[in-house]
């Protein structure tokens, strides 16, 4: 098979390729529309007003109102301000996650818990990673006061996904706050906010297409109020302090634009990626396995595929080689890379086989079957070789 002419890049849940519609309309915000939005003077209101746009356009695109979305940097502080904020404002003693969270929930919840400012409980999972419902809904009965519950809707490892409206309706029999983080699948799945059983969900410009550095969190009104967790100053009507990033929101407003205009096209597109990765692998190397429901194409997080390889002693390397052969992949989560820990998430699943290899591909708009090709005779090709020796 012939070698692509440019590098492959399939590690999208990682981040994504700037559609370049988003850098159309973020162009103008960074060259001529230079005013700051919290001045009063023309050049100030301009950049007001497409910050006000933007929010529009999000909240439309998520059947809510502009006041619930407020701009951050990102998934990570939407998550902590839900986090943070709500256990503060309430003076909640007790939060539920799983061990299976991005480290932006976990992480903060176990400094919480580690502070003495909450109890911590984890929610069961099963050798698949889907969550014990019935022992969310035990933890939540036998807690006395409101909890925190921290669960995100489309796994960034694994692909498993959440049913959002049943985790919501127990959260709601139990008067708890759900927070999902749902940055995974925000811009790759239709979220109806006016429908759904959430207090806060998030997203992350990066993850669909938009820029890096912008993010929003949406703050369900009816049932809760928060304090802000970033001080400063009044904007974000005065829940998050500090000068917007404005051609960051102008962006991340107009990718999730394009993405629901163009979602069905893009998710039979990308499914029929991942189909084609999943069947040639199972055709060519028979000892393969998919972790989580990653494998099963119409009930998991479409852009992820998490595949366990036969054990081998090229295992430790196998990302190396794969980017030796101009091939990006992941073996977790970015968040973590370089870190030289493990992933989290395939730990905590029970019957692991740790001699095995593990990478995760995950797919874009922008990939083609002729990528996926090459990546699997890549792959093949490196086992073939290494069971030669």
């Amino acid at each position: 098979m012939m070698k692509p002419t440019a590098a492959v890049y399939l590690d999208n849940a990682a981040t994504t390729r700037l559609d370049p519609e988003v850098l159309d309309a973020m162009l103008p915000l960074m060259t001529e529309q230079f005013g700051n939005p919290s001045s009063i003077h023309s050049h100030g209101r301009t950049v007001r007003t497409a910050i006000e746009k933007a929010r529009k356009t999000v909240a439309m695109l998520l059947n809510t109102s502009p006041a619930e979305i407020f701009f951050t940097s990102g998934g990570t502080e939407a998550d902590n301000t839900a986090i943070r904020s709500s256990i503060e404002t309430y003076g909640l003693t007790h939060a539920i996650t799983s061990p299976l969270e991005h480290h932006a929930v976990l992480h903060t919840l176990e400094h919480l818990a580690k502070q003495g400012v909450i109890q911590l409980s984890l929610v069961n999972i099963d050798e698949k990673g889907h969550v014990d419902l019935g022992h969310l809904d035990e933890l939540l009965g036998t807690h006395k006061g409101r909890s925190l519950v921290s669960l995100m809707h489309g796994n960034n490892e694994i692909g498993n996904l959440l049913d959002l409206n049943r985790v919501g309706e127990i959260c709601r029999t139990h008067d708890a706050i759900f927070h999902s983080d749902t940055v995974q699948t925000m811009g790759h799945f239709r979220h109806n906010l006016q429908q759904l059983p959430v207090d806060f969900i998030v997203g992350a410009g990066h993850k669909f297409h938009g820029p890096k550095g912008v993010g929003f969190l949406y703050v369900n009104a009816e049932r809760v109020k928060i304090h802000p967790f970033v001080y400063g100053g009044a904007q974000e009507r005065n829940m998050r302090g500090g000068t917007e990033n404005v051609y960051g929101i102008v962006g991340l407003a107009k990718a999730l634009e394009i993405a629901y205009r163009d979602m069905d096209a893009h998710r039979q597109h990308i499914t029929s990626l991942k189909s084609r990765m999943i069947d040639q692998l199972r055709a060519k190397m028979p000892d393969v396995q998919f972790n989580g429901d990653s494998g099963d194409v119409n009930n998991s997080l479409y852009t992820v595929l998490n595949v366990s390889l036969p054990a081998s002693d090229m295992s430790d390397m196998l990302l190396f080689s794969l980017d030796i052969a101009r091939i990006s992949a992941s073996g977790g989560s970015a968040c973590s890379s370089g870190s030289n820990v493990g992933s989290h998430v395939l730990a905590a699943l029970p019957a692991l086989d740790a001699e095995r290899g593990y990478v995760r591909f995950s797919f874009g708009k922008y990939n083609t079957a002729e990528e996926i090709d090459y990546a699997v005779e890549t792959l093949v090709g490196l086992y073939q070789k290494e069971l030669v020796k």
